[in-house]
This record gives C-alpha cells, sequence and structure tokens, in this order.
C-alpha cells in the first residue's frame, strides 16, 4: 500500500516538473521577475507572453494618472485654457516634492505634460479640480472610463494615485495602457525626456525643469511608445510601458517591484527573454509563477 501511495507521489511530482518545463525554453531559460505582479502580452494578438498574479488587486500609486490624462482628453476641455494652482491642489500629498507652487499658471497641455512625464501630483490634482463638477466629479469619470474598457477590478479615488484606495490589477493594467497608447499626446508626453519652463519670479525670471520618471525613456537600447511610473509605500514600485522589442510590440506591466531599481531590471529581464525568443524563434505559451 505505501509502495503504491508512493507511486501515485512520484507520478504526480514528474506531471508537475514536466508542466513546468513545458513554460520553457528547450535550453532550459525561464522569465523570472521580482516584481509581485506582472503581464507581458503581445499588443498586435493580444496573446499572453508572461504572467504572475495578474488578477491579484492591489494599489496602482501614479500610474493612475494614464487614467486622468484620458478623461481630461476625453472631455473635450479647451487644452490651452491656462489653471492656477490653487493651495488645494497642495492637500493630500503626503512625502511628496513638487516645483509647482500655488498662485502659479500653466496651461492644460502643460499640466498633462507635467503629470505624464514628470508625475507631477500638483498637476494631476489641479487639472482634476478644474474639471466640471470639480474632483469628486473627475474621479466619478475616472470609474466610469475603466468600466468602459472592461477593467472590472479597478477602483479610482482621486486623480493622482496618492490615495492607496486606488487599485487594480495587472490584467485591468494591460486594458489601460492600451487604450490609452490609442492617444497621441499620452504617448509623446509620456516619453518625452524633459520639460523647462520659464516662470516670472519677483526679482529676476526662474527656469524650472522637470525630468521623465522613468530614465528608460532615454535608453537607447530601448523603443517606448507609452510609458508610467508609480510609487507610494502602499504600492511599491510601479512601472507599465508599451514598447517594442526585437520587432514585436508588447506591453509590460510591473507592479509592487521592492528595491527602487527592481521594476527597471524586471524590464530588462522581460527585454532580454524576448529577445532571446525570438532568436530561438521559440517563443513560450505562457510562464506563471
Amino acid at each position: 500500500m505505501r509502495k503504491i501511495v508512493w507511486l501515485v507521489c512520484l507520478s504526480v511530482a514528474i506531471l508537475a516538473m514536466e508542466a513546468q518545463g513545458a513554460t520553457r525554453y528547450r535550453d532550459g531559460q525561464a522569465l523570472r521577475v521580482a516584481s509581485a505582479a506582472a503581464m507581458v502580452i503581445d499588443q498586435v494578438s493580444g496573446r499572453v507572453i508572461y504572467e504572475k498574479n495578474t488578477d491579484s488587486i492591489m494599489p496602482i500609486a501614479s500610474i493612475s494618472k494614464l487614467m486622468t490624462a484620458m478623461v481630461v482628453l476625453d472631455s473635450g476641455l479647451p487644452l490651452s485654457q491656462s489653471v492656477t494652482i490653487a493651495q488645494i491642489d497642495t492637500q493630500n500629498v503626503k512625502m511628496s516634492r513638487s516645483k509647482i507652487q500655488p498662485g502659479m499658471s500653466f496651461t492644460r497641455l502643460d499640466l498633462l505634460k507635467l503629470a505624464l512625464m514628470a508625475s507631477e501630483n500638483r498637476a494631476a490634482a489641479a487639472l482634476a479640480r478644474s474639471f466640471p463638477g470639480g474632483t469628486p466629479g473627475f474621479v466619478a469619470e475616472m470609474n466610469a472610463k475603466a468600466a468602459q474598457l472592461g477593467m472590472q477590478n479597478t477602483r479610482f479615488m482621486d486623480p493622482t494615485g496618492l490615495n492607496p484606495g486606488n487599485v487594480s490589477t495587472a490584467t485591468d493594467l494591460v486594458k489601460m495602457v492600451n487604450a490609452s497608447y490609442g492617444y497621441p499626446i499620452i504617448r509623446d508626453f509620456s516619453t518625452s525626456d524633459s520639460m523647462q519652463m520659464e516662470l516670472d519670479a519677483p526679482r529676476k525670471r526662474k527656469v524650472l525643469a522637470w525630468h521623465n520618471s522613468n530614465r528608460l525613456v532615454i535608453n537607447k537600447s530601448w523603443e517606448i511608445g507609452l510609458s508610467k511610473t508609480g510609487y507610494i509605500s502602499e504600492a511599491g514600485r510601479c512601472l507599465v510601458m508599451q514598447a517594442r522589442i526585437a520587432e514585436r510590440k508588447v506591453i509590460i506591466v510591473l507592479l509592487d517591484s521592492w528595491g527602487k531599481f527592481t521594476r527597471v531590471a524586471d524590464a530588462a529581464r522581460i527585454k532580454r527573454w524576448i529577445e532571446g525568443a525570438e532568436k530561438r524563434q521559440q517563443m513560450a505559451p505562457v510562464v506563471s509563477s
């Protein structure tokens, strides 16, 4: 009897190993990422290339700003209209530094670029506040847009992502990134390297400069079509991108990466893995971990 049980257990173990081996290349190479949740899909076919905890609901931090940008652009509000930063735009910005101060004025277009490129929280807050219906109305539109896109496990509570109540899944975020990619302004602004503005100061003209929060956009080995980073303590470090790798358009979602450089390292691992797969012409169907 013991022998039979032992043989059954051995058979189950062998089947498990064979199933695991099916997710690997024949040379034994497999993709492992450190981020708590991750998803990579072929943007053209929708085929899943890699997945890990894709249905885990977790805070998404400033990845939220992609939805903020879509709601602003969908509204048809004049992008050339000036918006003055108010004191309320600086509230609820925990441990968040900003070069934007109350009293400064920006066009709605400039605020969009600052929110997408430099992840400026006060820019996103001002965009929502200046929306018809104010911030509550804006957040309602964010959730309505999420529902329209089929993001069933997503909820927004603020336009910046600083509220940990902004939650989603890797599966849902693939939908949001894909939708965002359809907006040329979002593609352009989210991948811009930097932005400078001259502001009149009491004694001399002041030049403010901002840089992209994802430095991969200036890495010549990457061809990035859309990018957004995010970080709050509850969400960890997050990164979503649309990129062309080995002539393949892919969407990458990385959530809750520990450490300052883990999300970038994970992205690099994904890039090398896809490039290696193309060389062998043996793209693995789905890898779960």
